[in-house]
């Protein structure tokens, strides 16, 4: 039996808490076939534009979340928003098999577990940003520094929007989390006030 090379080691140390889930297993499938065929930087293009139109388009939710519409028909209809979405041919061919397998609804958290794998093989931590309100370029620019001045690495921003958070921001690295939302303030100063 074949020893494991270094890069076998360090893809395992990058993927290993990944692949504990479904989505982590698909993500963790869809990397290393677009490294294999080096196309890493076209697979993660594909998949930032799925993430803003899962964001944007209730009909894509809706395609991903229905129990209703059957496999070929969310094959179909997956391979026709592929195809206007000009998406590359790997996350074309990897969506059809989502779909095939009734897996579509794990696409958000695949594109997510995906971003992990992408920056990690650039050498970057990535952060998961929560705002009230959608961040401006200079905005995530400013983050983006002030992070990688407290980590002392790149930093790649997964930005999401709350509304709930009332303002401010979370953000989670890995197992930590810093929440300076106003809820969370306020939350505590209801405690604080109680007692």
């Amino acid at each position: 039996m074949a020893q494991p090379t270094l890069g076998d080691e360090k893809r395992v140390e990058n993927s290993g808490g990944i692949q504990a889930s479904l989505s982590g297993r698909y993500a963790s499938a869809l990397f290393g076939l677009a490294r294999d065929e080096k196309a890493i930087d076209a697979v993660s293009e594909s998949i930032a534009a799925l993430k803003t139109a899962l964001a944007d388009s209730d009909e894509l939710r809706q395609l991903t979340t229905s129990p209703i519409i059957t496999r070929d028909q969310a094959a179909q209809a997956i391979a026709a928003t592929a195809a206007a979405m000009g998406l590359d041919p790997l996350t074309t061919k990897f969506l059809g098999v989502l779909a095939q397998n009734r897996r579509l609804g794990q696409l958000g958290a695949v594109i997510r577990a995906y971003g992990q794998l992408a920056a990690a093989h650039r050498g970057e931590t990535t952060a998961e940003v929560t705002s009230a309100h959608p961040l401006s370029a200079t905005q995530v620019k400013a983050l983006k520094a002030k992070l990688k001045t407290q980590l002392a690495r790149d930093v790649a921003v997964d930005l999401s929007v709350d509304p709930s958070i009332l303002g401010g921001l979370i953000v989670k690295i890995g197992s930590r989390q810093i929440d300076g939302s106003i809820r969370s303030k306020l939350n505590s100063l209801a405690i604080a006030m109680k007692g």
